[in-house]
């Protein structure tokens, strides 16, 4: 299984990039995805996650600001993000839980990251 992040960019501040996600591999089902930043010297943190029936959070500082959602049928998870500031500077990280087979446990999965930068 693969997470394959794109869409990330450099981008003046107030301005709008959306991200994609998309599972490819040996895929039986797809229950949580999400993404999640890391800003140089600091954790990494979640931004938004979203079940397989559409159920939504997200991190306060983003809320209003950024939606995510998902397509089922191309296990891609995308994240539209608007009037974007500095401080959402960051790599951003998608992440899936993930079943191979019926008779697997779910694993959680990761992408490679995509850098966010947004200048003042």
């Amino acid at each position: 299984v693969q997470l394959q992040a794109s869409g990330g960019g450099l981008v003046q501040a107030g301005g709008s990039l959306r991200l994609s996600c998309a599972a490819s591999g040996s895929v039986f089902s797809i229950r949580l995805m999400g993404w999640y930043r890391q800003a140089p010297g600091k954790q990494r943190d979640l931004v938004a996650i979203i079940s397989s029936g559409g159920s939504t959070n997200y991190a306060e500082s983003v809320k209003g600001r950024f939606t995510i959602s998902r397509d089922n049928a191309k296990n891609t998870v995308y994240l539209q993000m608007n009037s974007l500031k500095p401080d959402d500077t960051a790599v951003y990280f998608c992440s899936a839980d993930i079943r191979q087979t019926i008779a697997a446990p779910y694993m959680t999965y990761w992408g490679k990251g995509t850098q966010v930068t947004v200048s003042s």
